[in-house]
């Protein structure tokens, strides 16, 4: 989980070839209308979101092995995931907002784009002390990110 340009398909494609799990973009599970709007600049309701997230849940529920890159920027994101895969474990990738927007400016074909950067960070409620995951650092390459991920994720799974 992350804002845009926070690294979850690079950093969630090489968990899945680490863990020899699924991959799937969250981005490719929004409705066609959620794409649009964000590609006019405009930023997602919780109502444009509430699909999409249940989909991102029934994406996790429908295999055993999975990763789904998908943003989950509010704990009721999160929350709504969880009611639909319990199992789910969270990973949030924090980066700073600087270099966020210098990824977003640099990629080419993203339907997202750099104006919507701020809209999603103040959007963004970090994972809570609660919450079954773990937050990565901007500093870990994406090789380090996925070892510490699935590093994480093995120890809380070991716990139930």
């Amino acid at each position: 989980m992350g804002p845009s340009g926070s690294g979850k398909s690079t950093v969630g494609a090489a968990l899945a070839t680490l863990l020899g799990a699924v991959f799937i973009d969250g981005d490719d599970l929004h409705p066609a209308a959620n794409v649009a709007k964000m590609a006019a600049g405009i930023p997602l309701d919780d109502d444009d979101r509430m699909p999409w997230l249940r989909a991102v849940g029934e994406a996790l529920s429908a295999h055993e092995d999975v990763v789904v890159a998908c943003s989950a920027l509010k704990r009721s994101y999160r929350d709504l995931i969880r009611s639909v895969a319990p199992d789910a474990y969270v990973a949030e990738l924090a980066v700073a907002r600087s270099e966020l927007e210098k990824r977003m400016r640099s990629r080419g074909e993203h339907f997202m784009p750099a104006s919507l950067l701020d809209s999603q960070l103040e959007t963004l409620e970090p994972l809570d002390a609660d919450e079954r995951g773990v937050r990565i650092g901007e500093t870990a390459g994406v090789e380090e990110a996925a070892a510490a991920i699935a590093d994480a994720a093995g120890r809380a799974q070991s716990l139930r």
